[in-house]
């Protein structure tokens, strides 16, 4: 079921966290900050508004890293009841897609609650001070890749953050599949 992603309260301070990444490594919040900014993407394997947008969200981190953006993304629905977004999968689709990021499983869930995050793909933009400027999509890509010509949204916000420390003031929200929460239907 689709989901849009509400405003985000700017300002907002992100919630540290402490998660295993696919390639091994226990990730905090604190380790992978951006000098810049820092994108925190909530995403899933097998979700098709996701699998529209994974290989710009690789670009566009690429192009960040310059600028001292880093992007991490969680994975935080329910493994037992839609295996295709399991550890081992998650790893799977991060060496298919060649994150040169960190993807992080969040098993319990509660990085998704704390951050209020309610779809995959799901973006927070956060500036040096981990204070939100940015909620909103990656592109105007649903769930199918428009043209590459498609304004790129995500990233004009978040170089402009590092820029200048603040956002555009139009952000169009980000849509996708709803997030997978266990014990729902």
């Amino acid at each position: 079921m689709a989901a849009e992603a509400p405003k985000g309260e700017t300002g907002f301070t992100a919630p540290g966290f402490e998660l295993p990444a696919t390639d091994g490594r226990l990730i905090k919040l604190a380790d992978i900050a951006g000098k810049k900014g820092t994108v925190v993407a909530f995403i899933c394997n097998h979700c098709p508004y996701v699998i529209a947008i994974i290989d710009r969200l690789v670009r566009d981190a690429n192009d960040l890293a310059p600028l001292g953006v880093s992007v991490v993304a969680i994975c935080s629905n329910d493994a037992d009841a839609y295996p295709e977004d399991s550890f081992a999968n998650m790893k799977l689709f991060a060496n298919e897609h060649s994150f040169s990021f960190p993807y992080l499983h969040d098993a319990a869930q509660d990085v998704a609650r704390f951050y209020g995050a309610v779809c995959t793909p799901d973006f927070f933009g956060f500036d040096a001070d981990l204070s939100l400027q940015y909620r909103g999509r990656l592109d105007a890509s649903r769930n199918v890749a428009g043209p590459l010509s498609l304004k790129r949204d995500l990233f004009d916000a978040m170089r402009a953050i590092a820029q200048t420390g603040a956002a555009p003031a139009d952000q169009p929200p980000a849509l996708g599949c709803s997030i997978k929460w266990r014990g729902k239907p």
